[in-house]
């Protein structure tokens, strides 16, 4: 499997990127994942890498970025963060992952059985949580409803689908660079159930 270089990095279209990701977890949930060098991948990378994309996940241990689209070393940046919520330090890197390093695609990859979104809709209040679940709120708000498990989840889909609007919104230089055509920004939803990432 080839190591990302710049060269190669350069010539991926965002929509070849989508692409890569979803024949990687199509692989991942096969259970045929490609075989890797990883000790000889560090060493190439070493000296620069050239992602061509970055995902912004949650932090659930069940869904670890790279494996769940079975890539390896310098092929994607990964920022998580509870609930793939936006804030001004995700904002900024995310606009160095495809200003300053090259990156073609923005995926904020959200995911069932959320521990997060499921807290922000039973009110959870505890330290600096607080503030953090508070930026999941206009999800809640904006579905509604009795807090059953079938809601809670269309809470995260939603979720996912306003922070890629906070993204559109606050960030000038990622939605310049998509309405350029030189990114794409989409929403994903990873299950912990079976492994699959559906595509926004």
């Amino acid at each position: 499997m080839e190591t990302l270089t710049k060269d190669i990095q350069n010539n991926i279209t965002p929509s070849e990127a989508i692409e890569r990701l979803k024949i990687g977890n199509k692989r991942y949930v096969s259970g045929s994942m490609l075989n890797r060098n990883y000790s000889e991948q560090v060493k190439i990378t070493a000296g620069g890498q050239a992602p061509y994309a970055v995902v912004l996940g949650c932090i659930d241990s069940r869904a670890p970025i790279e494996l769940i689209f079975d890539q390896g070393v310098g092929d994607i940046f990964g920022t998580r963060v509870a609930g793939n919520i936006i804030n001004e330090d995700v904002l900024g890197s995310l606009e160095y992952s495809c200003k300053a390093a090259g990156s073609k695609l923005v995926v904020v990859l959200g995911h069932t059985k959320c521990g997060a979104v499921t807290s922000a809709c039973n009110n959870v209040e505890l330290g600096n949580i607080t503030a953090l679940l508070a930026k999941i709120k206009p999800a809640v708000n904006a579905i509604g409803g009795e807090m059953t498990p079938d809601n809670i989840e269309t809470i995260a889909i939603k979720n996912v689908e306003l922070s890629l609007e906070r993204i559109r919104k606050e960030s000038s230089i990622l939605n310049e660079m998509e309405q350029s055509g030189e990114i794409k920004i989409v929403g994903a939803s990873y299950s912990v159930e079976n492994g699959e990432v559906t595509f926004l």
